[in-house]
């Protein structure tokens, strides 16, 4: 049995969202307004009635994002117009099929032009066999997001855990002794440290394997990864031995997102940190690093001399002066080990949640390509084969074909 094959542009348009400012949104209002990366707000007034479909156009371009209400669509996105009858969801899942981020131009700030992506030619199954594709999509969707949903709960787990061992740092219920930083810096390393000049380390100096430099994205909240580091040679990193990381040093973003921290625990026995890292060594006999990193990572408000910039948590602002100033509550050695231990063994949870969402991503991937390929509905088109051609026949004339039989329009699957 055949499908049909038509130009993308022949059964819908990308239609241009319409600019609606922050300030005149009525944030009071139910009505999402559509960014090209999602949710940007909310107003009392629809633009187009939903269910409906978004493109990012700038900035997050070719990400597609599906409302299952009325919604606004505002200039840097898409919004779906069909031409011809169809399943919107099935739409949705083959738009995401598409991958239209190989389309976004990167120069300058991101875009689509809507002209490449309608010269897109896709294969456009009868009504019946949308919604079949549709039912198990979804399934497997759904899965996805409870997943994504437990996930998120975990997230929220260790700030909790410290409220309830600690309790809040802003009121300090527990009369922890208040303690300035700098006297909980290492006896035996430099506190704290910037890294290298750019001077001091050029971009021709970096190699393909060798001694770690870690950079920014080595930095997630509170969380170090080892993966996607630079590399110098053995030479270069004697020149810049001083700004070598041992197990428990402290590594703090100052450019990005300002403020990222975390505990660094490289399998590398020797590594450094970039220019635009600070390296904090505290005294481990006093002060569990993972505390430190908690206490700054999720309770930024609680440390007076901070300013947050509301943007993922980032400080405004930060150097090994304002880290040297900064006042902590400094609870039992004992609480911290029993903190840091039972945070170790969340984290373990949390990377066997990572790999089910992984394997879950891959799952869909999967789905998704057969669903377009034809090869998800086989045996069910086989079953339906009737109806089916009735309802191409339809399609047909939807969209202006002449002949079935034109190798043009028409696939065996």
């Amino acid at each position: 049995m055949n499908w049909t094959v038509a130009s993308l542009s022949d059964f819908l348009s990308l239609e241009y969202g319409a600019s609606l400012r922050e300030p005149n949104r009525d944030a009071s209002g139910q009505i999402p307004v559509a960014g090209s990366n999602g949710i940007v707000g909310y107003h009392s007034k629809a633009l187009i009635k939903g269910p409906g479909i978004v493109v990012g156009r700038k900035g997050s371009a070719g990400k597609v994002t599906w409302f299952d209400t009325d919604f606004w669509p505002i200039d840097t996105t898409f919004y779906i117009r069909l031409k011809i009858a169809a399943n919107v969801r099935w739409v949705f899942y083959l738009l995401q099929s598409l991958k239209l981020e190989q389309f976004s131009i990167t120069t300058g700030v991101p875009g689509i032009n809507r002209n490449d992506v309608y010269r897109l030619q896709v294969f456009i199954p009868p009504p019946s066999e949308q919604r079949r594709i549709v039912e198990i999509l979804d399934q497997a969707d759904a899965l996805r997001r409870i997943r994504a949903e437990a996930d998120g709960k975990g997230d929220r787990i260790l700030p909790a855990l410290f409220i309830k061992m600690f309790g809040d740092p802003i009121t300090n219920p527990m009369g922890w002794d208040v303690v300035l930083v700098e006297k909980l810096f290492s006896r035996e390393r430099s506190g704290t440290k910037c890294g290298p000049f750019g001077s001091a380390l050029k971009k021709h100096e970096y190699v393909d394997n060798g001694i770690a430099v870690w950079g920014i994205d080595n930095i997630k909240p509170n969380q170090f990864v080892e993966s996607g580091s630079l590399f110098i040679t053995p030479t270069k990193y004697e020149e810049l031995k001083s700004y070598s990381v041992e197990h428990g040093d402290i590594i703090i973003s100052r450019a990005g997102t300002v403020g990222r921290m975390c505990v660094a625990r490289p399998q590398q026995s020797h590594s450094i940190i970039s220019t635009n890292l600070i390296r904090l060594t505290l005294d481990k006999e006093r002060i569990f690093p993972e505390y430190f990193t908690s206490l700054l990572s999720y309770f930024p408000a609680s440390v007076n001399q901070l300013r947050t910039s509301g943007d993922d948590g980032a400080y405004s602002f930060m150097n090994t002066t304002i880290l040297k100033s900064l006042k902590i509550p400094l609870p039992p050695f004992d609480l911290q080990n029993e903190y840091t231990l039972r945070m170790a063994e969340i984290r373990r949870l949390n990377a066997k949640q990572i790999e089910s969402q992984a394997k879950l991503n891959n799952l869909f991937q999967c789905l998704l390509y057969r669903a377009f390929s034809g090869e998800l509905t086989a045996k069910w088109r086989e079953a339906h084969m009737k109806e089916l051609l009735a309802e191409m026949k339809e399609q047909a004339k939807a969209l202006n074909l002449k002949d079935n039989k034109d190798s043009q329009q028409l696939s065996l699957l």
